[in-house]
């Protein structure tokens, strides 16, 4: 039975784009075609790659985590996410996130359904200066990284399969929904005026707390990960990772402009002092200076400001960077989540939650103009109370939903390895057959 439902899932993919031009209808071209600006155009297509090259950076920083003999395995967990996700995005996902909105809270999934409507003569109502495919694709590599996130918290513990199936549920019943609500004009969140410049709530919350559900779902580990055993592939992960998050933020501006060159100023320097107080609070406690947690100390200044990164300025970045980084060292040191093998939730939900209250606190018009309620920092009010309610929802939604996913997922395949196969390691089990 699983094969025929696979197999059928393999020949939808592949004959509906044959016979495109017979099932859908064919697009209106518009009477005049928008004039696009070449350099918004050439700064979206480069920014698409960076966020891409995030993938496979994430590949080497869980990679480098996880035991020698399940580094293959996890490291392909984010490739597939670049597969699987990839795909359903062009089906469905980019008309759940962006098609017009069904009350504020889901894209219709008919309007975009395989790229319909989605090419180089129409352009998305809030970058208008670039064409709609790239866009689209732009949102894609988003989409794409979000649930690979995930992974680190079950890393050497998941089947394969079980993996894909939850990813693609995740990708539309959590991932879509959030997207929809913050980005798109009509969506609950935008309307009420929350700031997520880049995705701390769409991309890091919603991962970190679906990390979370996954790690108690799954139960106590029965090996633990206790030090990295590639620690150069984390060094590597990180800068990548580093290099393609300047298109991540800096590209959400959906322009070459002042903007963007803001929110890249921004990710550096918040990175940097994420690092540096990890870094310190290492030292203050008497450790010694370690590549894997000075790195973590990176990933969570990046995460941090991936929100506030178009609203700060440059001296409140290194703050968000330095405050966030306290925050997370402070629960994965203190309170940490055993069964969250690679710190995802103590990372990116807690950096997340972090860099959403720093931006209704730091939040400037002039920075921003087109923001309409500063933070608290110049006299705002309403913008802190908005931030937390986004925090509220977002975190409730994204946990209940991911566990009620993997729930559904078990029943169907088993996601758990059996115990000898976490102990001796994934990558001879899963590739046996090949």
């Amino acid at each position: 039975m699983k094969r025929i439902f696979l197999t059928l899932i393999l020949l939808l993919v592949m004959i509906v784009p044959i016979f495109s031009n017979l099932i859908f209808v064919d697009q209106v071209i518009p009477v005049s075609t928008p004039k696009f600006d070449s350099g918004d155009t050439a700064w979206m297509i480069v920014a698409s790659v960076l966020v891409l090259l995030m993938t496979p950076g994430l590949a080497f920083f869980y990679g480098g985590l996880v035991g020698k003999n399940s580094v293959i395995t996890t490291m392909l967990q984010s490739f597939l996410a670049m597969v699987v996700i990839a795909v359903l995005w062009l089906i469905v996902g980019y008309s759940l996130s962006f098609g017009p909105s069904i009350r504020g809270i889901i894209g219709d999934p008919t309007t975009h359904f395989f790229f319909q409507g989605v090419g180089i003569q129409s352009s998305w109502i809030l970058s208008p200066t670039t064409p709609l495919i790239i866009f689209a694709v732009y949102q894609m590599m988003f989409a794409i990284i979000t649930p690979a996130l995930i992974s680190g918290s079950f890393a050497e513990r998941i089947n394969l399969l079980p993996y894909i199936l939850f990813i693609a549920l995740f990708s539309l019943f959590v991932y879509a929904p959030i997207a929809h609500m913050t980005w798109h004009p009509d969506g609950f969140f935008f309307k009420l005026g929350v700031l997520d410049f880049a995705g701390g709530t769409v991309v890091h919350m919603s991962a970190g707390w679906a990390a979370l559900a996954g790690a108690i779902y799954l139960g106590e580990r029965k090996l633990h990960v206790s030090k990295a055993e590639q620690v150069p592939y984390v060094l590597l992960g990180t800068g990548i990772l580093w290099i393609g998050w300047l298109g991540f933020n800096g590209g959400s501006a959906l322009a070459a402009n002042g903007l963007a060159a803001q929110a890249i100023a921004n990710s550096v320097v918040a990175a940097a002092a994420g690092g540096f107080a990890w870094m310190f609070l290492d030292k203050i406690r008497g450790y010694e200076i370690t590549a894997v947690e000075t790195c973590l100390g990176i990933l969570v200044g990046l995460v941090a400001i991936t929100p506030a990164s178009g609203y700060v300025s440059i001296e409140h970045a290194v703050s968000i960077g330095c405050i966030a980084s306290i925050i997370s060292y402070i629960i994965v040191s203190e309170f940490k989540i055993i069964n969250d093998a690679l710190d995802v939730f103590g990372c990116h939900a807690l950096g997340g939650i972090s860099g959403m209250l720093l931006t209704g606190v730091f939040a400037n018009k002039a920075i921003n103009p087109g923001i309409t309620e500063p933070g608290l920092l110049f006299g705002g009010s309403t913008l802190i109370v908005n931030q937390i309610i986004a925090i509220v929802i977002v975190s409730a939604f994204s946990f209940a939903v991911s566990y009620l996913l993997f729930i559904i997922v078990n029943a169907i395949s088993p996601i758990k390895v059996t115990e000898q196969q976490e102990i001796d390691g994934l990558d001879g089990n899963q590739f046996i057959n090949k």
